[in-house]
């Protein structure tokens, strides 16, 4: 099967794709054009696979940032099939073969699809995310149970990105770039050890994980229960927290302490 799953949404259609050890590339099929747009395309066989069996041509492909995992495919799918890429501007000279730039300000349309940017800087300097309808596609800002690793970016820049993609919908779909949710609710298990939501996803999740399907996409209404990166946004869980650590109650304060710990965990 060439795909991990479809995912179906009102005007479009997420194809699931599995490479490497746990990244996953997004395949978005238009219902309503001939648009078909790639999310970050590690691995450009995949995705060429992907295209002849739906036998529809890539359109464009997508990048959240500029790490090899997420943009090794572009030049080869660029001659292929002649894509547009598009990426951060502020990140422009290191998306390969980029050709269109943008921020948070453009108004991006591709086919029929109305596409969000959103700023989310802290895993490196110039994350961007792409929010499309009721999905979110964000890179290694959020993942399931956990965020990304502060490589270039600080504490404040990451609680400001991950704060911002909480204020969305709770019904949003979270397609984040690699399957990290076990390990994830390992370290939130510890530190999170009064979390009836927590206890019951991790069950759910590791049954999931047994069966071999993924645990993404997930919601934002989920990890603002489970995941401990956006549990400071609960003023008791920030409190406890903060007098357990000899933090000062602040949610800036115990993520900070929070991603610090899992560094090291």
């Amino acid at each position: 099967m060439w795909a991990y799953q479809h995912n179906q949404h009102k005007h479009f259609t997420v194809h699931q794709l599995a490479v490497l050890s746990d990244n996953y590339i997004y395949l978005i099929e238009d219902h309503n054009s001939d648009a078909l747009v790639v999310v970050d395309p590690a691995d450009a066989s995949t995705v060429r696979n992907a295209c002849k069996t739906m036998k529809k041509p890539l359109t464009h492909i997508i990048n959240t940032h500029h790490h090899w995992d997420h943009t090794d495919g572009n030049r080869s799918l660029k001659e292929t099939f002649h894509c547009k890429i598009i990426g951060a501007a502020i990140d422009a000279e290191r998306i390969p073969a980029i050709d269109i730039q943008i921020d948070e300000n453009t108004a991006l349309k591709i086919g029929d699809l109305d596409i969000g940017v959103l700023f989310v800087p802290g895993h490196t300097r110039g994350h961007i995310a792409y929010l499309i309808d009721d999905a979110l596609f964000c890179g290694d800002t959020l993942f399931g149970g956990g965020c990304g690793r502060l490589f270039e970016g600080t504490p404040e820049q990451m609680w400001h990105s991950l704060s911002k993609l909480a204020e969305l919908p709770e019904k949003t779909s979270i397609y984040c770039a690699h399957e990290y949710t076990l390990a994830n609710l390992e370290f939130a298990q510890q530190v999170d050890t009064d979390n009836p939501d927590l206890d019951h996803r991790i069950i759910t999740d590791r049954e999931t994980r047994t069966k071999k399907h993924p645990t993404i996409p997930s919601s934002i209404k989920l990890e603002k229960q489970t995941n401990p990166f956006l549990r400071p946004l609960d003023k008791d869980f920030c409190l406890r927290y903060a007098t357990e650590h000899d933090l000062q109650n602040n949610a800036l304060a115990v993520f900070t302490h929070l991603r610090a710990s899992k560094d090291r965990f």
